[in-house]
């Protein structure tokens, strides 16, 4: 049981990145609105919003398969027992918290957890910036063309 549930916390990691490579290396986009002069792309926007959610529901995933392991997260500064439901609740709130970068403080990774905190969070400060990237690239290929 032990090595089924690392072989699934190594499926959600290559879905996570897949997802993430996929949405910096992919190409055209049909969708704009126009803006002033500015042009938006709904279609990456929309992207962004389900690379997002991808990622939120994946780390979640991965805090959830780690509590079954028994490396919690910590409420509010005490190991708390919570059923199955709360655990999922923590897993993918403290999930969106964390990706975002808000970072409330009142739940706490332990051990590894820390670390996986740790990788997510950057992945939630790269995405914006990948996003605007994306956003400057769509702009001048609609100017050549």
């Amino acid at each position: 049981m032990h090595i089924f549930l690392w072989i699934v916390l190594l499926i959600i990691c290559m879905i996570i990145l897949t997802s993430l490579i996929s949405f910096i290396r992919s190409g055209k986009y049909n969708f704009q609105v126009e803006m002033k002069e500015i042009r938006f792309s709904a279609e990456i926007f929309y992207t962004l919003l389900v690379i997002y959610a991808i990622v939120i529901i994946g780390f979640g995933l991965i805090y959830l398969i780690l509590s079954f392991q028994h490396i919690t997260l910590i409420e509010g500064g005490e190991l708390r027992e919570v059923s199955v439901i709360g655990s999922v609740i923590h897993s993918f709130y403290f999930s969106g918290v964390t990706l975002l970068t808000i970072g409330y403080g009142d739940i706490t990774p332990v051990g590894i957890g820390r670390f996986i905190a740790l990788v997510e969070a950057l992945i939630g400060y790269v995405l914006p910036t990948a996003f605007v990237l994306k956003l400057v690239q769509y702009s001048q290929n609609n100017r050549n063309d």
